[in-house]
């Protein structure tokens, strides 16, 4: 009887065992599905429709922490001289990361006035060169522009550096992203891009509707794509809308802004600027290195009857007969009504790119 006893109660005790082990794992299995949906929130995806990424991941992959750090510095005006001005002082979310109409050039430290507009932030990870003359190619470096800029921070990478050693609350989130007791450039830098990376802009209605996601564009859309690829697509070509080279496109006969050539130092180079990518551009005014365009419609005017001659003027724009892309208005508008659709809202609106800090 003792015997049958103790073989109960070892087959209760198993039994025990079994369904707790049971509960662990259906804990751990949820625990791990939790997370796997907290770190897609903070995990690099190539958009079905999109290119491969040229950002080098495997020297930084993005973490929670990291992107998190990035974000808190992106908004931090630590990063300038006086502790005056931010990224996303020039860099808007609601504006896809463009400066806006109210400041047509960077508008840095002391009031200083920059030489050119902004240009919005998106699909970082999918260029290899940066700014408006090219003049930085990889996204690591590319916050040490601004920083150092005597007209926007005006600051040194080696006294921000100090700054966020000294400050109470960095040092800590740095060891949590990286793992290092002491703050250096290189993992300031890293942070920053592990943010600006995740900055994907690609859930437009026109998106959705090459990925056959239920969204139809109407006539005058559809009628507006068949001309952009006609009239525009040899240089905003792809589902990045530009393919990146250095153009004049005839907005002036001389410049004192040379462009591309300050980079390069080639005479052929002067007056060529990066065809910058329209993704989101019903909501980047103004328009141009120079902010010389304020709609969109005075873009397309340019194309069609303002192109200037100039020694690097585009072969695109300009044959025996004539200078510019022939269009007629009601082509212009329909032209207009396409590049509406390359809006994404959601891009505009996500909140893991708001500031969380305040």
């Amino acid at each position: 009887m003792y015997i049958s006893r103790l073989a109960g109660l070892v087959s209760q005790w198993a039994s025990s065992m079994l369904l707790a082990a049971g509960f662990l794992i259906l804990f751990a299995c949820q625990s791990g599905d939790a997370e796997d949906v907290l770190d897609t929130r903070y995990r690099f995806e190539k958009p079905a429709n999109f290119p491969e990424p040229t950002y080098t991941f495997e020297n930084n992959p993005v973490t929670p922490q990291g992107f998190q750090l990035g974000r808190r510095l992106f908004f931090d005006p630590i990063l300038s001289r006086d502790g005056s001005v931010a990224c996303s002082n020039c860099h808007q979310q609601g504006l896809a990361f463009a400066d806006g109409p109210q400041h047509p050039f960077s508008v840095g430290v002391d009031n200083r006035f920059g030489i050119r507009n902004a240009p919005p932030l998106a699909n970082l990870a999918f260029k290899q060169e940066f700014f408006w003359d090219g003049g930085v190619t990889h996204l690591d470096f590319v916050p040490t522009n601004a920083i150092e800029n005597e007209l926007e921070m005006d600051e040194s990478l080696a006294n921000v550096v100090d700054k966020l050693n000294q400050h109470v609350e960095y040092p800590t989130l740095f060891k949590q992203a990286f793992g290092v007791d002491t703050i250096t450039s290189p993992y300031l830098l890293h942070a920053f891009s592990q943010f600006m990376v995740m900055m994907v802009s690609a859930n437009s209605r026109y998106d959705k509707y090459v990925r056959n996601e239920g969204e139809t564009l109407t006539e005058g859309e559809l009628k507006g794509m068949q001309l952009f690829e006609a009239k525009c697509g040899a240089c905003h070509s792809g589902e990045l809308f530009s393919d990146f080279s250095f153009r004049n496109n005839g907005i002036s006969t001389t410049f004192s802004d040379e462009g591309r050539a300050r980079v390069t130092e080639h005479p052929l180079d002067v007056g060529k600027f990066r065809v910058p990518s329209l993704r989101n551009v019903a909501r980047t005014a103004p328009y141009m290195h120079n902010a010389r365009f304020k709609t969109l419609e005075k873009v397309l005017e340019h194309y069609a009857s303002g192109v200037q001659e100039s020694p690097t003027l585009d072969p695109l724009l300009k044959d025996e007969t004539q200078l510019g892309i022939p269009m007629t208005d009601e082509e212009q508008t329909l032209i207009i009504t396409f590049l509406e659709t390359l809006t994404d809202y959601e891009f505009v609106a996500d909140e893991r790119f708001r500031n969380t800090s305040q």
